[in-house]
């Protein structure tokens, strides 16, 4: 008589394809990543990554846009040779991580943010964010300064923020009474100026659009500032000359031509 033990049964495990879920999960990490990496992509080639970041870190999106882009080939990549091997598929192991969202919600949101992004152009900063951040004519200690000051540059070749620069290193303004000034910005109405004032202004950044920060020059100009639209890009030429304004001497520029230019490519100061 052949006793069979229940232990001696061979025993086989059918390998199971992955989950409905898991195949989602991946599925949505992938095009998240995918569109990210476009985004970062789309921002450089056309220029828009400049109103976001300071030039020194462009080269940061754009190994970031490589990176994420190579990371989907590879796992699709990945995916198709363990599906190839094995037609039922192979169990897919998650590692598991803390999230403040549940499963799926985080890469969900970062598809909506890059699709956003997507439909969205950047646009530089104007008058409206320049007067709510306030604009100063120095450059705070705190904030960027010039590797080194440069004294022999003529006057007429200084843009506002080397002008600004002159002034926080010398802040009297009669030390430059009738120098010739050629400077290019976009104008600022600010509600304290008299109606024939305007300010000629730039952007500063440091980092990122988030630290960016106004400087700029008041303006006697030629004729009403209605004239002279807010956040329309002028050329003003004329010389330096000592104003009172709001119970404060200040430097300003008594323009003697006022032109109409286009938005440059990079409008940011660094």
């Amino acid at each position: 008589m052949i006793v069979k033990s229940r232990f001696s049964r061979p025993r086989f495990r059918m390998s199971r394809p992955p989950s409905g879920p898991a195949r989602w999960s991946f599925w949505l990490d992938m095009g998240m990543m995918m569109i990210w990496g476009i985004l970062l992509f789309k921002y450089w080639l056309s220029g828009q990554i400049l109103f976001l970041l300071h030039p020194d870190y462009v080269w940061l999106t754009i190994a970031t846009g490589i990176i994420l882009l190579a990371m989907v080939g590879f796992k699709i990549m990945q995916r198709w040779e363990r599906k190839q091997r094995s037609p039922l598929g192979n169990p897919t192991t998650s590692l598991q991580h803390l999230s403040l969202l549940p499963r799926g919600w985080s890469s969900t949101l970062l598809l909506l943010i890059g699709i956003l992004g997507l439909l969205y152009t950047p646009r530089p900063f104007a008058s409206d964010i320049a007067l709510q951040r306030g604009v100063a004519d120095t450059v705070a200690v705190t904030r960027s300064q010039p590797q080194a000051f440069r004294a022999q540059v003529r006057p007429q070749d200084k843009s506002i923020v080397d002008w600004v620069r002159t002034l926080n290193v010398y802040p009297e303004p009669d030390a430059y009474m009738e120098q010739p000034v050629d400077v290019v910005g976009f104008m600022i109405h600010p509600p304290n100026l008299p109606d024939d004032y305007g300010m000629i202004s730039r952007f500063i950044l440091t980092c990122c659009a988030a630290d960016a920060y106004p400087v700029g020059l008041p303006v006697k100009l030629t004729g009403d500032r209605s004239d002279y639209p807010a956040d329309q890009w002028f050329r003003v030429k004329g010389e330096m000359a000592t104003a009172e304004l709001n119970g404060d001497r200040r430097l300003t520029v008594l323009a003697q031509d006022i032109e109409s230019v286009e938005t440059p490519r990079n409008p940011y100061n660094y």
